[in-house]
């Protein structure tokens, strides 16, 4: 196991973010949200030696390769991470056994909503659960079912998303229930400034997903890394759903024909849904199965026209691929910074 010097925190924002700190076991509440394909046990286990937190991306990940890969992580890392596991995927069951037998700090449930027996097999393996949150309704029945904490995502996010943006959720969510319980602040995160201003808000902390994509320990392929320091913000799009008889999970990610094949996915699978080919749930798991792959062509093989570019919009704030310790310290410097000047102005 590598040695590393984890990037520390300040004497102005020890006091801010310790909720955060305290909850994930990490020198700083910066979460490096799961991405599929991405977030492999190389880049949790660096970003969890440095100080931040990261979440392991079962997406659909077969059983033996899941327990693998916690395995290979821990091998590579004494410091907490999680387990992100996909409630709609079809090995998603399977995995949460698999995340309860090997005890896991941290479980994350993602991409729909978990059933309450769910939650309460991931707390009684001593777990500590979080749930996304992308409406307060969801906040609610996450809290009501024994989520530990939520990750408010808006729909800036990259990957899979909600319908409602960062600044709405903030007031909806944030500040209807951050005494409750610890609440990361999730969609559009870039810079160390926002990370500032979110902890004055009530947040106990962060995830981001695209800024650490461009991390020189992530493992993406070069030229999907190239396309994120490219792009504008504008250029990341949310796909539509196009009938309520095939609900999907919306998805953010740079334009390419990789978008375009999706409404024609959807399509296809609405007449098999019409003649009763296949259900609902097999079209469903047809569109996670194709989100997967797609993935793949585009941060592994780095085919960056027909495959998937899954990417927030703070895409548009990212300039140059850098280490990921310098990534940290600059978030962190950032955010010291902008509550150093707003703790000026109050005084003022």
């Amino acid at each position: 196991m590598a040695t590393y010097e984890p990037v520390k925190s300040t004497p102005r924002l020890d006091p801010i973010w310790a909720l955060g700190k305290k909850f994930l076991g990490s020198e700083l509440p910066i979460m490096c949200g799961a991405m599929t394909w991405i977030s492999d046990p190389k880049l949790v286990s660096t970003v969890s030696n440095m100080g931040g937190f990261a979440s392991l991306a079962g997406g659909n990940m077969p059983p033996e390769m899941f327990s693998d890969t916690i395995d290979e992580t821990r091998r590579l890392t004494d410091r907490p991470f999680a387990a992100n596991i996909i409630v709609i995927a079809p090995n998603y069951r399977a995995q949460l056994d698999i995340c309860c037998e090997k005890k896991m700090s941290h479980i994350v449930f993602a991409g729909s909503i978990p059933r309450q027996s769910d939650v309460e097999q991931a707390k009684d393996s001593g777990a500590k659960v979080v749930c996304f949150a992308s409406t307060a309704s969801i906040a609610e029945r996450m809290i009501a079912y024994g989520a530990d904490a939520l990750v408010l995502e808006g729909s800036e996010a990259g990957g899979h998303i909600g319908h409602v943006s960062t600044i709405v959720l903030l007031q909806d969510i944030l500040f209807s229930y951050g005494d409750k319980l610890p609440i990361f602040v999730a969609g559009g995160i870039a810079h160390g400034g926002m990370i500032g201003h979110l902890l004055l808000m009530g947040a106990a902390g962060v995830q981001l997903g695209t800024r650490f994509v461009v991390a020189e320990e992530c493992q993406a392929h070069p030229k999907f890394k190239e396309a994120f320091i490219k792009a504008r913000s504008r250029e990341a799009i949310s796909t539509p759903q196009y009938s309520h008889k095939l609900p999907v999970v919306a998805v953010r990610a740079l334009k390419n024909r990789a978008m375009d094949r999706f409404g024609e996915l959807q399509m296809e699978l609405l007449q098999k849904l019409a003649s009763g080919e296949i259900n609902r749930q097999e079209a469903q798991f047809k569109v996670e199965e194709y989100w997967v792959g797609s993935l793949r062509e585009g941060a592994v093989d780095g085919d960056v026209d027909k495959g998937s570019l899954m990417a927030g919009q703070s895409v548009g704030l990212i300039r140059k691929v850098q280490p990921l310790r310098e990534i940290l310290q600059q978030l962190v410097d950032e955010a010291d910074l902008a509550v150093t000047g707003a703790a000026r102005r109050l005084e003022a």
